[in-house]
């Protein structure tokens, strides 16, 4: 009884967090990883014996992986006046994961003395955005700026998991291996597209009072198929919640009259709605569990601050030069880059065999708060600056229409 009174007071304090998140500027994350620790002190405190809840923490991961990517996706317009925002988020996607992965591992490898597959396999995970930090944090922003942070995240995620996937499980990198990548690549595709015709028929044409729940299943029960034969899943997930996201689009095609599209998007409405919800459930005990699982010494572990410091300091230089060079307003759209539940779970998937002493659980945690701080210190100046210029606006119209009254 105890035990389900503290995990509601806990859930509803993490919904107050969200709550006020637009106002204080505060990333949910930052309040959800310190109540998680709270609570580890408070047990210690009062000698209270919980069991080891290490093995949850994949699980709730996955999932909320899977919720987040499909949430971000099924917020998205897909449509030919957002080509250009898609190019732009694919390349702030892709080429600073690449360029950081390879200078962090060449760090890795040259100081370190590590392989160098090791040390990219142990970089990766700091390359990655966090949609599941970044999509909720930039919910005040002009909407131009949230859907290039919902592609650049959800993009990120997806090139993150599948380079880091490619280099874990491929011991060597000919042709024939990057031949059979891009077959895989072909394979999840063809495969997305067809379950998600399926899923969509499901969708409309069941008529049972429990219809999203067994879809929601469905879902993750591919993704999980899916990373059994070590295929890219995740871009099933992003296919799936953009094509029912954007049924509007594809009105012009005969074959999906059968669909009844008007009926259909009232049920994706709903369905939306539920995975707004479960995304939110799950993220916050994903966090509040990691919050918990922190000790004290690796948040101020000396030996892994550098590091920290130097990673940071690298990702935010190659954020400045892909927003320059894709002509993206720098403000707020360079303090956005947090790491987060992708990182935890990549560094978690790392084998023992690849696993290095300098990339531990200290520096993952000083790297996600970092990030997570800066963002949230950038998003509260530019909130406070764009503030001042409205008002300075306003201000100014006030005082040109009482100098037209006076004439």
């Amino acid at each position: 009884m105890t035990v389900i009174i503290s995990l509601c007071l806990l859930l509803l304090i993490a919904y107050l967090f969200d709550l006020t998140a637009s106002r204080t500027k505060i990333p949910s994350v930052i309040l959800l990883l310190l109540l998680g620790w709270i609570v580890r002190e408070a047990t210690y405190f009062f000698d209270i014996d919980l069991p080891d809840l290490t093995a949850t923490l994949p699980v709730l991961g996955t999932i909320g992986l899977i919720l987040i990517v499909l949430e971000g996706s099924l917020e998205l317009e897909l449509n030919k006046s957002k080509i250009g925002l898609i190019k732009k988020s694919s390349i702030g996607a892709f080429l600073p994961l690449i360029v950081l992965a390879f200078s962090l591992a060449y760090l890795l490898h040259y100081y370190g003395g590590y392989s160098f597959r090791s040390s990219l396999i142990n970089a990766i995970p700091f390359c990655v955005i966090s949609s599941a930090i970044a999509i909720p944090s930039v919910i005040n922003l002009s909407s131009s700026q949230k859907e290039f942070i919902i592609y650049e995240s959800s993009l990120s995620d997806i090139f993150g998991v599948v380079f880091f996937n490619f280099i874990a499980y491929n011991s060597s990198f000919g042709l024939e291996t990057f031949g059979y990548f891009c077959l895989e690549i072909l394979i999840i595709i063809a495969i997305s597209f067809v379950a998600t015709i399926l899923l969509s028929f499901l969708l409309n044409k069941i008529q049972h009072h429990i219809k999203f729940v067994p879809i929601v299943l469905l879902i993750i029960l591919i993704y999980e198929i899916s990373k059994i034969f070590h295929l890219p899943a995740l871009i099933f997930i992003l296919v799936f919640g953009l094509s029912i996201g954007n049924l509007d689009e594809l009105r012009h095609y005969k074959w999906t009259q059968q669909f009844r599209l008007d009926l259909l998007n009232k049920e994706v409405h709903k369905f939306k709605e539920l995975i707004i919800e479960a995304t939110f459930l799950v993220r916050a005990l994903f966090f509040l569990l990691f919050g918990y699982l922190i000790k004290t010494t690796e948040i101020v572990n000396p030996d892994t601050f550098i590091w920290a410091v130097g990673i940071v300091v690298m990702l935010f230089i190659l954020r400045f030069i892909q927003l320059k060079v894709s002509k993206m307003p720098l403000f707020p759209l360079l303090f956005v880059a947090p790491r987060g539940l992708i990182t935890i779970l990549l560094f978690l998937g790392i084998a023992p065999e690849h696993m290095i002493l300098l990339v531990n659980k200290s520096l993952i945690i000083q790297v996600i708060l970092m990030t997570a701080i800066i963002m949230m210190l950038g998003l509260m100046i530019t909130a406070k600056k764009r503030k001042t210029i409205l008002e300075e606006i306003r201000r100014a119209k006030e005082a040109e229409l009482n100098e037209n009254l006076a004439v």
